[in-house]
């Protein structure tokens, strides 16, 4: 499973609003690269994927989808919406990350 923070939630549904795609929900995903092996992705995502394989979660009214590889890599991990002086972004909380780079976009397993 994975969680969106009220916060999270909450700046989700207003991109989606302004985006006229209030049926939407948010990919998440991870793929390789990144300063420590992987980094993660969100997107739009209007169901598309392959929902015969695709994980499908719903967390304070946000739809997640997430691809079978991703979920193993992503279970018991938070979305978060952090709003800072230099600016505002999204950022996962993974306990399954044992190391993380300095931006925070990057982890390894």
């Amino acid at each position: 499973m994975i969680n969106v923070t009220p916060t999270a939630a909450s700046k989700i549904s207003e991109l989606l609003t302004e985006e006229n795609k209030t049926d939407a929900g948010l990919r998440v995903f991870v793929q390789g690269g990144g300063c420590s092996g992987f980094q993660y992705g969100l997107m739009i995502d209007e169901g598309e994927g392959d929902s015969t394989t695709d994980a499908v979660f719903e967390s304070n009214g946000v739809k997640l989808f997430v691809d079978p590889v991703s979920v193993s890599y992503l279970k018991g991990a938070e979305v978060d919406f952090v709003d800072t002086v230099t600016g505002g972004g999204f950022t996962i909380k993974n306990p399954n990350a044992k190391s993380t780079c300095g931006c925070g976009s990057s982890f390894s397993v």
